[in-house]
């Protein structure tokens, strides 16, 4: 699943480690989902929108819609 979370964290200047201090999950997790290795589970997608004061749908893009 395609996401921001590199962007959204750069833009905070936050390293992987801070961000997945805040939302309870190791570093390799975080770089997971932002190299689209691993997807979020559905409380943590909602965790991470959260954070950022955006909705999943401004975080994620399923690629599936319009098709």
């Amino acid at each position: 699943m395609k996401n921001r979370l590199k962007v959204l964290r750069a833009e905070r200047d936050w390293s992987q480690a801070e961000l997945a201090a805040q939302l309870d999950v190791s570093r390799q997790a975080v770089n997971a989902i932002e190299t689209g290795k691993h997807d979020p589970s559905l409380p943590l997608a909602f965790r991470i929108a959260r954070l950022f004061s955006l909705s999943i749908e401004e975080v994620f893009d399923d690629e599936a819609r319009g098709k």
